[in-house]
């Protein structure tokens, strides 16, 4: 019993740990950026009482370790401050953005599993074949090639000159606010609300950006699977499996691939984690109004509240999955400590 509350404990202490040292890298990046948060906020022709008046009202005149405080506070509140390019608060404007990054991983993060996981162990067994160098090849072009490049030529092929799928954005023009926001999924939306071409349309926009990123995650899951299983393969109970008769299947997924699934986990939660703070380049060039666009026009713009802000989310949703791949360790392997 005392074991496992001191575990808990352990765990709850690193999260917070962690976390406190995202929060103090965001704060020192807020205070060491070549931006006047002052003059960001009541212009440039301001007065020298005005500005001092601000200085103070923002509590920039207090020592660090105060400011610090305040900040944390702030944080803990879900209060990242007011955004300057709309003056609306910053935690309103992710929690906007966010389902759309969320979606378009999502979607992402599925295609990488249900293709780079069979993909990569079909090339451990078939080591050396044909299968294994065209497995090896995608994996190396997926590494090499830039996504923006990807992007802008499936753009010109599969929307420009072919027309299968949907141009720039998350929906067509027509169907904008056209369901009910419910979870801001808009294929889940769509279909709580039961409206199926809003959802076709959905799908045709975002299939071309999530391919994209689920070749990414393709590439590097593949070559981990892949690598993963050529270490179980060469192992002696696979062998003694075999020379007792037992059948290929069983032999590699029933033994093999079982004893890879909590090393896949966390192979697949950093792909996803990758994908959902990684894919601004993407959603830049398919227009995706999502939490990477977000920060990028933040950072253009100097907005520095927006910037700190979507970048702390974007570290508790890493810490979080870390998390979620701790928990299915326990559940997959009640070994695992």
């Amino acid at each position: 019993m005392r074991g496992g509350l001191w575990k808990a404990a352990s765990v709850l202490g690193s999260i917070v740990a962690t976390m406190l040292g995202l929060l103090f890298v965001t704060f020192i990046i807020g205070r060491v950026m070549p931006v006047d948060p002052v003059i960001s906020v009541i212009g440039e022709r301001a007065t020298a009482e005005q500005y001092q008046a601000a200085y103070q009202a923002m509590g920039l005149d207090k020592p660090l370790i105060v400011q610090f405080g305040v900040y944390l506070w702030d944080v803990l509140h879900f209060d990242f401050g007011m955004s300057l390019l709309n003056a609306r608060p910053v935690a309103e404007d992710i929690a906007r953005v966010f389902p759309a990054t969320l979606e378009l991983a999502t979607v992402g993060i599925f295609i990488g599993i249900v293709l780079g996981v069979p993909l990569g162990v079909l090339a451990a067994v078939k080591r050396g074949s044909w299968i294994d160098q065209i497995a090896r090849v995608l994996a190396l072009v997926g590494y090499s090639m830039p996504i923006f490049w990807l992007g802008l030529v499936g753009l010109l092929v599969f929307y420009g000159i072919l027309g299968w799928v949907g141009g720039p954005g998350r929906v067509g023009i027509f169907y904008v606010d056209v369901v009910p926001t419910v979870t801001g999924l808009i294929l889940v939306d769509s279909l709580l609300d039961g409206n199926i071409a809003v959802f076709k349309d959905a799908f045709s926009h975002i299939i071309l950006p999530a391919s994209l990123l689920g070749y990414y995650s393709l590439a590097y899951i593949s070559r981990m699977t892949r690598s993963f299983m050529l270490e179980q393969l060469s192992a002696e109970y696979i062998t003694t499996a075999r020379v007792k008769g037992m059948s290929e299947w069983n032999v590699i997924w029933g033994h093999a691939f079982r004893n890879i699934r909590v090393q896949l986990i966390t192979v697949i939660a950093l792909s996803y984690a990758g994908l959902l703070e990684g894919s601004v380049l993407t959603e830049i060039i398919f227009s995706w109004p999502g939490i990477g666009s977000y920060i990028t026009t933040a950072l253009l713009a100097a907005d520095m509240n927006a910037v700190l802000g979507g970048t702390v989310v974007v570290g508790l949703v890493f810490i979080l999955l870390n998390i979620f791949a701790d928990l299915l360790y326990k559940f997959l392997d009640p070994r695992a400590e």
